[in-house]
């Protein structure tokens, strides 16, 4: 009997059903809300981390190149050649030629006004790309009273790039600047910042960011247009806009006078034109050529010494590559010399050798330090015949600042000339 309800005890413990544990929905929710508040904690550092990492990372492996500004060069008269003519085509019969048909017409008053206002029509048009440079100065008078000193010149506006406009102007005006101010021509201002110079020419490029600039400005300006000064001779007829006279936004029309006359500045010589448009030594501004395009830059610096009272102007095209590399914050290669073409006349005349006469050698050059002295003649870089300044201006100018050349001279040492070679550290002029 007593087996029997042990069997009995054991099969209902066996029996027994057990009950899963209720459920605590407090404890569900607590612990749900806990893992969104992690997930979303998470996400949030995640952006932060990718916001903070994305310019890197894309500047490591995809770099964004920057944008640059090509100005077309212009080709000298003497190398254009004419294009071969094709086996196959035939030579054009000669047509008789025929007399002119002259009609003479008298000019009344009303025609020449007509011409006049056509011309400054050309002029105003050119005055858009004109702004008004002023750099502030501050000092300390004797009394220790600060003061302030303002200097202005002319700037073009010559580029638009990487959300900002580009301007050309005087490295003079803005030097010890602690601010420059732009105004336009429709009397708006902003400010800029100097963004690269040539210590050699004295000019300069300054920006102002888009943004400071609006909408309404932004329609009456324009981007100047270089012109071929190549095709600039004695007699072509000009158009002085800027501040040739001292005033903003003035506009001068006359010829050209002499386009063969030369400037000598450190390392090149350039071109100046001289015309018979009234001026002053405190002028500044561009010459354009009927077309609108600009063919001279007016610089104070660059005034007629012997006629201070009329515009001269350096021929914009062989300043292209300086205003290039400006434009593309790229510093202009320099050695410090002053030089001349040893011609064959010249040769002739004094016994010299062919090649670049150094007339100076500037103090603390890169030539100076090099041994290069007054009087040698410069007749081979990097063992490459040089018998002009345009080929050494050339030679050095392809170089990048820090690289070394070897220039070679002939030195006068007793009764005839001995071969040198002297190593040369390309540098910057400031």
């Amino acid at each position: 009997m007593k087996q029997q309800d042990q069997g009995e005890q054991e099969f209902a413990f066996i029996k027994e059903k057990i009950k899963d544990k209720p459920i605590n929905r407090r404890r569900l929710l607590l612990k749900a809300g806990f893992n969104l508040l992690c997930a979303v904690m998470f996400g949030v550092v995640a952006c932060f981390v990718f916001v903070l990492l994305k310019p890197h990372i894309e500047e490591r492996f995809y770099p964004e190149e920057e944008s640059t500004i090509k100005i077309p060069k212009d080709v000298l008269p003497q190398e254009i050649q004419p294009a071969p003519k094709k086996e196959e085509e035939e030579e054009p019969k000669e047509e008789p030629e025929k007399e002119p048909v002259v009609v003479k017409e008298e000019l009344e008053p009303e025609d020449y006004q007509a011409l006049q206002n056509k011309l400054y029509e050309i002029g105003k048009q050119a005055n858009k790309s004109m702004v008004t440079v002023t750099g502030v100065t501050s000092g300390m008078d004797w009394f220790d009273t600060p003061y302030e000193n303002e200097n202005s010149s002319s700037g073009i506006i010559v580029g638009n790039k990487d959300e900002e406009l580009l301007i050309l102007t005087e490295k003079k005006i803005i030097a010890d600047a602690k601010a420059i101010h732009i105004t336009f021509i429709d009397e708006t201002e902003a400010s800029a910042t100097l963004k690269k110079y040539d210590g050699n020419t004295g000019i300069a490029v300054i920006a102002v960011p888009l943004a400071d600039i609006s909408e309404e400005t932004m329609s009456e300006i324009s981007v100047a247009e270089l012109g071929n000064s190549y095709a600039v001779t004695q007699g072509t007829s000009v158009i002085a806009v800027g501040s040739p006279l001292g005033a903003s936004y003035s506009i001068l029309c006359g010829t050209i006078t002499s386009s063969q006359n030369t400037v000598s500045t450190i390392d090149t010589n350039y071109t100046i034109f001289t015309t018979d448009i009234i001026g002053n030594e405190n002028g500044s501004g561009v010459l354009i050529n009927l077309e609108g395009k600009v063919v001279g830059l007016v610089l104070q610096d660059y005034s007629n010494s012997n006629n201070r009272n009329t515009i001269t102007a350096l021929s914009i095209s062989e300043l292209k590559q300086v205003i290039e590399d400006l434009l593309n914050n790229q510093d202009i290669s320099y050695v410090g010399l002053r030089i001349s073409t040893v011609t064959n006349a010249i040769a002739e005349e004094f016994g010299i050798p062919r090649g670049v006469y150094i007339k100076s050698v500037e103090l603390d050059s890169p030539a100076m330090a090099a041994g290069l002295q007054e009087a040698d003649v410069i007749t081979a870089i990097n063992g490459e015949e040089i018998i002009n300044t345009v080929q050494y201006y050339q030679k050095v100018y392809e170089r990048e600042p820090g690289d070394e050349i070897t220039i070679t001279v002939k030195r006068q040492s007793g009764e005839g000339y001995t071969d040198l070679e002297c190593k040369v550290a390309v540098g910057i002029l400031q």
